[in-house]
């Protein structure tokens, strides 16, 4: 009987057979369904992640854009006048592969644009791009003679130039922009990205060299014209200050002369005017530190010692802190001592008058401000002491910037409380050891004699759209509170008569309620007086019992006559002189 044996050496061959093929199978299937992987992620990175790119760049090789430059906003005075406007111009444009004849064509454009032949030619001919920009902002009658040539490859787009229609009005207040547009300065460049708008372009189709197709599509991008802007300025009183400093910048042979003009009640500049000046049609862009110099707003980004116009700070505290109860304060009938010298410290502070002709004899706070008498202000000073004077000097915003809507704003210098010895205290007290801005000190004195309200100064009040929507509203900013409205009462009347009786002499305008201050400062170098180098002042209102126009005066370094009441006060008047008839404002007494 014979018996079949299943399995042995036959078996165990077959199945290690069948265990690699499917091994190999297996391999074969994971290795096809990696390259499915790949293919499909390459695809999926290719067609989702990178295909706007590869559109990009596929629109960008089959086709050629002209750009269409969006109109940069104008701005304008707070009643509509166009401080800043747009000329229609264009750039030239040439597309190389596209041009036949080299040599013509840079002589016609040499010619017609006023440009060297022997440089158009190798801009053309050497340049390694396929496009070259020829020239920017070209007249259009020059425009109109290149396209009677009718040259391939020669394109053109609107790019706008940059035009003032009052050249040196306000050169340090606008600001210019670039060639290309952009603001560089002034408000040009605070409200740059309100100003400029969205360009937008032209694109046509082009072969692989980037000659235009024939009858090929374009498809145009429209641009976005940028907001218009309506500032505080009153272009009128602008006038008035420019003429006023530039008689005052000639006669005085000074190193220069600001003046501006505020509203106490909302904080809005109505002028600012700085000489000397410069053309923002005929900007010295060859000349950077002219250009630096002459661009340069002083009345917001310099400081200098206040002197004497400062003392509107000290009495208002003064009278503050008496109307509070603080039996430091002096009363407002007090009368200080007629002795010509303070001592403090072992250092003497003395005033500018000889006190001889007994106008310093027993004066009160009024009588000081009348005569500016330096040790009565000391008085004050030492006697309210450190911490309530630095109470009011930060009230008043000193040693921060105001925050007005320009940029580069000085924060001035204000000694720290901490460092600060009585000699410091003293002199303080009446506008040394001191530097604040020009914009500082219209806006603190505001804030005193407008009923004590210090309001943010600011130039531009609205943003809008060529078509005359409102995009933004700027209305006044209340930032606190200095002073009470009686101790403001009370300082006006005080700074009234400072006009009508006292040193302000000279600013006094028959019929009409204007007050003010003198100041006169010794400048210094280096830790030392400088001989014969003052800086001559006047802040003076009208009227004084409801201001609606507050003008600081400052003449840095006259040449021969100094003080604050001869050199500053008599522009003050003449400006005011030209409001009240601008805007007809009957008289008041």
């Amino acid at each position: 009987m014979y018996y079949t044996k299943t399995g042995g050496k036959s078996g165990i061959k077959n199945e290690f057979s069948i265990t690699i093929l499917r091994k190999r199978l297996f391999a074969i299937v994971l290795a096809i369904t990696f390259l499915f992987l790949f293919v499909f992620g390459r695809l999926f990175y290719v067609q989702v992640i990178w295909g706007k790119d590869l559109q990009t760049k596929a629109i960008d090789q089959w086709t050629r854009e002209i750009p269409v430059v969006a109109n940069r906003g104008k701005i304008v005075d707070v009643n509509g006048v166009v401080l800043a406007d747009n000329l229609d111009t264009y750039t030239v444009f040439v597309r190389k592969s596209a041009v036949k004849d080299f040599e013509t064509l840079s002589s016609v454009l040499s010619k017609t644009l006023e440009m060297d032949k022997t440089y158009v030619y190798d801009r053309l001919t050497k340049t390694v791009s396929s496009e070259v920009t020829v020239k920017k902002q070209v007249e259009k009658d020059k425009i109109d003679a290149l396209l009677e040539h009718g040259f391939d490859g020669v394109y053109y787009s609107r790019d706008n130039s940059r035009v003032y229609p009052y050249n040196q009005l306000l050169s340090t207040v606008l600001g210019f922009t670039s060639t290309d547009g952009k603001g560089q300065s002034g408000v040009e460049l605070y409200y740059d990205k309100y100003l400029a708008g969205q360009n937008g372009e032209i694109l046509y189709e082009t072969d692989i060299v980037g000659k235009e197709i024939e009858n090929g599509s374009a498809s145009y991008i429209p641009a976005t014209n940028g907001f218009n802007l309506k500032l505080t300025i009153d272009y009128d009183i602008q006038q008035l200050c420019d003429t006023a400093m530039a008689e005052a910048y000639e006669i005085h042979k000074a190193k220069s002369a600001q003046m501006i003009v505020l509203d106490p009640q909302t904080g809005a500049i109505r002028a600012l005017s700085i000489k000397p000046d410069y053309n923002l049609n005929d900007i010295p862009r060859d000349d950077l530190s002219l250009l630096n110099s002459l661009s340069r707003n002083n009345i917001i980004c310099d400081v200098y010692e206040p002197g004497s116009t400062f003392k509107v700070l000290t009495s208002a505290a003064n009278v503050e802190e008496y109307l509070q109860g603080n039996p430091r304060a002096y009363s407002i009938e007090h009368v200080y001592s007629s002795a010509r010298y303070r001592y403090i410290d072992g250092q003497r502070v003395k005033c500018w008058s000889d006190h001889k002709n007994g106008k310093h004899a027993n004066l009160t706070l009024a009588g000081a401000l009348n005569n500016s008498c330096n040790p009565i202000f000391v008085d004050i000073a030492m006697s309210l002491g450190k911490e309530t004077m630095y109470k009011y000097i930060r009230a008043f915003n000193y040693g921060s910037v105001t925050g007005v809507d320009f940029g580069g704003e000085a924060q001035g210098m204000v000694l720290p409380q901490s460092a600060v010895q009585n000699v410091d205290l003293a002199r303080i007290a009446f506008g040394q050891t001191i530097a604040v801005t020009a914009l500082q000190l219209a806006a603190a004195t505001s804030s005193a004699i407008n009923g004590g309200n210090y309001f943010t100064p600011y130039l531009v009040s609205e943003i809008y759209t060529e078509e005359g929507l409102i995009a933004e509203k700027i209305e006044p900013t209340l930032k606190n509170k200095v002073i009470s409205e009686k101790a403001s009462s009370i300082i006006n009347q005080m700074l009234e008569s400072v006009v009508a009786e006292g040193s302000g002499k000279q600013a006094y305008i028959e019929g009409y309620r204007v007050a003010g201050k003198t100041g006169t400062a010794q400048k210094y170098y280096n830790g030392v007086i400088a001989q014969g180098k003052y800086v001559s002042s006047f802040v003076g209102y009208f009227p004084a019992n409801n201001p609606k126009y507050l003008a600081l005066v400052i003449i840095d370094e006259p040449v021969g006559q100094y003080y604050g009441s001869t050199v500053a006060a008599p522009y003050a008047k003449n400006v005011f002189e030209g409001i009240i008839n601008l805007k007809n404002i009957p008289a008041q007494l």
